[in-house]
């Protein structure tokens, strides 16, 4: 069996998935705005709440969506690395295992698990665009969805 060769990029371009959250929050901000118009006078309290908590999530989907950071993605043919770019190169670059969780086409949802990684750590979810990498695109399609460490023999076939 033969592996992947390997590959590697940097993640830099968030377009879509800031535009993507922004619209959410833009949109339940507007389902809610109607309901608390409807409902002031008899659920003033539940408004309220409602008003909080939505100012609170939408905070904190905007605030991840927008400081998103790049990232190093790199196959070396038996493992998948990933780790955040910083001012003075890579960080230290743990081991684990790639899933697609979505596959719009020119958009994907990636899901990063270290190896290493206990029962409450979730991992890290990569949204990456074509938009900013078409020249690794391709690659990068061809070995996520190819990747699979070689398997060396115990002994001889002979």
């Amino acid at each position: 069996m033969h592996a992947s060769p390997p590959f590697q990029m940097i993640v830099r371009h968030f377009g879509i998935w800031r535009v993507g959250a922004t619209l959410l929050v833009a949109l339940a901000t507007v389902v809610v705005a109607v309901w608390a118009t409807q409902a002031l006078e008899r659920h003033a309290v539940w408004v309220g709440v409602a008003l909080v908590l939505l100012a609170l999530s939408s905070t904190l989907l905007l605030a991840q969506a927008w400081r998103l950071r790049p990232m190093n993605l790199r196959w070396d043919s038996q493992r998948w690395q990933l780790a955040a770019c910083n001012a003075a190169g890579y960080e230290e670059a743990p081991s684990g295992c790639l899933t697609v969780s979505v596959d719009l086409g020119a958009w994907m949802l990636l899901h990063f698990k270290p190896d290493d990684a206990t029962v409450l750590q979730r991992g890290t979810w990569l949204p990456i665009q074509r938009r900013g990498h078409e020249a690794d695109w391709h690659a990068l399609r061809c070995t996520v969805y190819c990747a699979r460490p070689v398997s060396l023999p115990t002994a001889a076939p002979f």
